[in-house]
């Protein structure tokens, strides 16, 4: 495991100050919707949140604070809970995988009732929802948090427990297999040979994190020296590697400088793990095989079962296939049933699935939500802001911040969108998971 050290490049107090201001600064953002400080509301309905990730935890804890009488049941049979902006730090040789793991129990705060099983199925028409038991919970409004599935189903021949063996890698799986993806990438970075960076073509969390693992991989083959005899090419199901056109053409001139070229409309549908070969599906329909030394495999992504098999789910439309919660882009709320709001990577909206959407979108859920329950129309909207650090290479990121419309929306002067620099790497290494914890424990 390689630890970026401080000493490597100098920086002072005042910077370092400086820094965690701005970061506290960013993570304030809409921080003035239904205040915790304010008079709680008293109110005996019933609420149920399904999903103790950051969105729901970070609701969970300001229904809280912002209700008095108010049932709030928290289902979810997870007992970890993981900070999963860290996998990329684990997987590329920064963090030890320690540091992205801590308990459900400690953030849940106290009053709320914790189901610690998973839903198996929602009935919004009948305002219930089915636990993996029997269980039947009735409620008066609904916060949908469950995150989404990892679907490498979809790629034939693959094993998410082979994930380190034979040159296979993949971020997203968790902290173990992320941790096993460094040692592949610490092997074949010393020897080189020839890699397979790939992209899915369905919507996935942290859009960021296959262009971070090619930057990444790039970075350790050159401090290795091994570069300039290796091959690493990229290839993207559809016809970008990311969605903002800005930031595209920023990565795509990035990868040419570095040598990476980019097969578009190329998706891997099978992986022959011992013989080391992935098999992509062309526009045409057609396929063709690679053999590789290394290759990372970004699962495609849907909605869980529960959700997708429900009601809830969106009806027709690009977002039906996948199973995605049927919110408003703008209130979050369901589109259908108004006592249900989505929160977090279930939504179905075309932009969003982050922390910093998180961060940001869980305020405007819960003062949405109290507006409701209050007999009122909600009225805070959600502009789709999501941010990705893209680590280019040790020691240097683009803070990438944009909204539903493809603008970005920088909100640091320290840092500049398209440029590179050592402080947007600091806030991807030390500073983020602080402001993190903050919004799963409802502090901001």
């Amino acid at each position: 495991m390689t630890d970026f050290k401080d000493e490597k490049i100098v920086l002072s107090r005042r910077s370092f100050l400086a820094a965690g201001a701005a970061v506290t600064a960013a993570a304030g953002t809409g921080l003035s919707l239904s205040a915790p400080a304010q008079a709680a509301i008293k109110s005996n309905a019933h609420i149920v949140v399904v999903g103790s990730g950051l969105a729901g935890l970070g609701i969970v804890n300001r229904l809280r604070k912002q209700l008095d009488g108010a049932k709030i049941t928290l289902v979810d049979a997870k007992k970890v809970h993981h900070y999963q902006p860290g996998f990329t730090l684990i997987a590329t040789g920064i963090w030890p995988k320690e540091k992205v793991s801590d308990t459900n129990q400690e953030l849940i705060p106290a009053g709320v009732e914790w189901i610690q099983e998973m839903a198996k199925e929602f009935k919004p028409d009948s305002n219930q929802v089915i636990t993996d038991s029997g269980k039947v919970l009735k409620y008066d409004f609904l916060v949908v948090a469950t995150g989404l599935h990892l679907d490498y189903n979809q790629i034939e021949g693959m094993d998410e427990k082979r994930i380190g063996s034979k040159g296979l890698t993949s971020v997203y799986h968790s902290p173990e297999m992320a941790e096993a993806s460094w040692k592949s990438m610490d092997e074949f970075r010393k020897k080189g040979g020839k890699a397979l960076m790939t992209l899915p073509g369905t919507p996935i969390k942290c859009a960021g994190a296959p262009l971070k693992m090619t930057f990444m991989l790039a970075n350790r083959m050159e401090q290795s020296g091994t570069l300039a005899d290796s091959e690493i090419t990229f290839h993207s199901a559809g016809t970008t590697v990311f969605s903002v056109p800005v930031i595209n053409q920023e990565v795509l001139d990035r990868w040419q400088k570095i040598g990476i070229p980019v097969n578009f409309q190329s998706k891997l549908v099978g992986i022959d793990i011992d013989a080391q070969r992935a098999t992509f599906e062309l526009a045409d329909g057609s396929r063709v095989e690679e053999d590789y030394d290394f290759i990372h495999v970004p699962p495609p992504m849907r909605a869980p079962d529960s959700v997708k098999n429900s009601p809830l789910a969106w009806q027709e439309g690009p977002m039906a296939g996948g199973g995605w919660l049927e919110v408003d882009p703008g209130t979050l709320q369901h589109k259908r049933y108004a006592n249900v709001f989505g929160a977090g990577d279930i939504n179905g909206t075309g932009k969003g699935k982050t922390a910093a959407t998180v961060k940001k979108s869980v305020p405007i859920i819960v003062d949405n939500l109290l507006s409701v329950m209050q007999g009122l129309e909600p009225k805070q909207i959600f502009d789709g802001y999501t941010s990705c650090p893209l680590l280019v290479r040790e020691g240097a990121a683009l803070l990438v911040e944009f909204d539903y419309k493809d603008n970005l929306t920088p909100s640091l002067p320290l840092v500049q969108p398209l440029q590179d620099s050592y402080f947007a790497w600091l806030l991807k290494y030390r500073l983020f998971k602080p402001s993190y914890m903050a919004v799963a424990k409802g502090r901001l």
